[in-house]
């Protein structure tokens, strides 16, 4: 016995519109795929960097935060953003017995042979105070540095002020003067003892 469909072409239908389902399903399953795997590898937007951020913030904030950047460039030798933060024209006074450096081409010959030296560079910031006059601005800091120069484990202690000029948007170091502070040596205490009459 034979059997027949009620609907004319049903089971032909039927089979048709299951396979159209099917392959509308697997499309969309693909282009979602697609779309989330395209998603990933489109490039988004680079996260805004700190310096694009401190134009909001109140100039002496501006400071503090540049003076962390250069020391942080200063450290790990990164001369680019160390000159981002300094002007070509700045005038150095260092820590040692030596005419002033004038320059940034200069400030970077000086920079590059004492980097040469040394490694596990460490400087350390405290007691900062910053002042701002129009569109000058100064900021005096203590400095604690540690590193290996030639070989050897090295620490010292020292004080720096900069001097800031806004050119633009921007403020950057015009003058840097530091100062190493010396060990204190100690000094003997004062005898209690009577001193011995002095002979006529």
């Amino acid at each position: 016995m034979k059997r027949t469909s009620i609907y004319p072409h049903g089971s032909r239908t039927l089979s048709r519109c299951l396979s159209l389902l099917l392959i509308l399903a697997f499309s969309l399953a693909l282009a979602s795929t697609a779309a989330a795997q395209k998603k990933k590898k489109t490039p988004t937007s680079p996260p805004p960097t700190p310096s694009d951020n401190t134009s909001a913030m109140p100039d002496e904030q501006r400071i503090d935060f540049l003076i962390s950047e250069m020391l942080g460039a200063w450290q790990i030798g990164d001369v680019d953003k160390l000159h981002k933060c300094i002007a070509d024209d700045v005038s150095v006074v260092n820590a040692f017995w030596a005419p002033p450096i004038i320059g940034w081409t200069n400030y970077l010959a000086n920079y590059n042979a004492q980097r040469a030296r040394s490694q596990q560079v460490r400087m350390d910031r405290s007691n900062t105070l910053i002042r701002i006059s129009g569109n000058f601005a100064w900021a005096s800091y203590q400095w604690d540095f540690s590193a290996v120069v030639d070989g050897q484990p090295d620490v010292a202690l020292g004080q720096t002020t900069l001097v800031f000029e806004k050119r633009g948007d921007d403020w950057v170091v015009v003058h840097n003067h530091t100062s190493l502070v010396q060990a204190s040596q100690p000094v003997p205490p004062a005898s209690t003892s009577t001193p011995a009459p002095a002979k006529p």
